[in-house]
């Protein structure tokens, strides 16, 4: 059966066309979908008994469902959701003074190979479809309900477990779904993708005509550096992903944000800080800098506070804007992919 769930309007539109509906019959199922949340096909009360035994018949509404959930004590949630074919991905709600901030998966696993990071601890399994990207917000959006505060979630960083890129289709198909005035109503500039940095990638997104942002998980100051942590480096140097970013800024118009993890003794320098602002000067980029959560399973360690405010304190002094991200779910499997990562091992 076919999910709609993985269906944008626009691709929802021709399906109805096949099965010799008037084109409106897409926007009807997209806004009892999303705006009315209905759970199954016989709620549609204004949709005719026939086509709704259609429905019924090659058509389904499926979502994730909740297999564990972890709640912080600064009210982040944590949850590992179940697809249906028994697949497990994270998902986390973040509170915020701006909204709600839900932190999506793009894929069962992660091939990146990225050194310090939890997601690749398991090889990558599948991509997901653009309704188990949705079902996320979805599971999320379902606890706020049972808080009974009218709250939803706000804002949608695609930055679990996962190269987005790698999922390039799915994923913007989502984020149609997210940005939708019918679907979750969630603005443009409240969707973030981050990307290790595939630069083919970076260059289409560039012309994707939606005012949606896009982070780039840099983490080191030159390919030396960044070829022991990230292999996607080795087919990508610098040179090139800049050279991308540069070309998205020109084409877009949008400004990029660099992702930095520092990482006690290997990028965390006052040296590293002055080769990152002479790599990145002359864009309309600014740094997040992200403190490190250790992992047991890996050998990097967390840079002192000391060390974090120099580094972001020598990006000022150089004129790159520089923030440290606000922390979440410190007491809880907090990194991306470690509570998977835990739950694969017990089974």
């Amino acid at each position: 059966m076919l999910n709609l769930y993985n269906y944008s309007l626009e691709k929802l539109e021709p399906l109805m066309i096949s099965e010799v509906q008037k084109k409106f019959r897409a926007t009807q199922l997209f806004k009892w979908i999303y705006e009315k949340k209905v759970s199954s096909f016989d709620e549609m009360t204004d949709v005719s008994l026939s086509f709704r035994q259609v429905l019924n018949e090659k058509y389904c509404l499926d979502k994730p469902t909740i297999y564990k959930k972890q709640v912080s004590n600064d009210g982040t949630i944590k949850l590992l959701a179940e697809l249906s074919d028994g697949n497990k991905v994270e998902t986390v709600l973040m509170r915020y003074n701006y909204g709600n901030v839900a932190c999506v998966t793009s894929e069962v696993g992660c091939d990146m190979g990225c050194a310090f990071c939890a997601s690749g601890l398991l090889k990558k399994k599948r991509s997901l479809e653009a309704g188990e990207i949705i079902g996320q917000i979805l599971l999320l959006n379902g606890l706020l309900d049972e808080e009974g505060n009218g709250e939803r979630i706000t804002h949608v960083v695609v930055m679990g477990t996962g190269e987005p890129f790698d999922n390039y289709d799915n994923v913007m198909d989502a984020i149609r779904i997210m940005n939708h005035p019918h679907g979750l109503a969630i603005g443009a500039r409240h969707i973030t993708v981050s990307t290790c940095g595939i630069v083919d990638k970076i260059r289409q997104y560039a012309h994707e005509g939606i005012q949606i942002n896009l982070a780039i998980s840099l983490h080191a100051p030159n390919d030396e550096i960044r070829n022991k942590i990230m292999p996607i480096s080795i087919k990508y140097p610098m040179t090139d992903l800049m050279d991308a970013v540069k070309y998205y800024e020109s084409v877009a118009d949008r400004r990029v944000t660099f992702e930095y993890i520092l990482l006690a003794g290997l990028n965390d320098s006052e040296q590293n800080a002055k080769e990152l602002a002479q790599l990145i000067r002359g864009t309309k980029a600014y740094v997040n800098l992200i403190p490190y959560n250790p992992i047991k399973e890996l050998k990097y360690k967390r840079s002192g506070d000391e060390a974090v405010h120099k580094f972001m304190n020598m990006l000022l002094s150089c004129g790159i804007n520089a923030t440290i991200r606000r922390e979440f779910g410190s007491d809880i499997d907090a990194a991306c992919g470690q509570l998977r990562a835990k739950n694969e091992k017990k089974i």
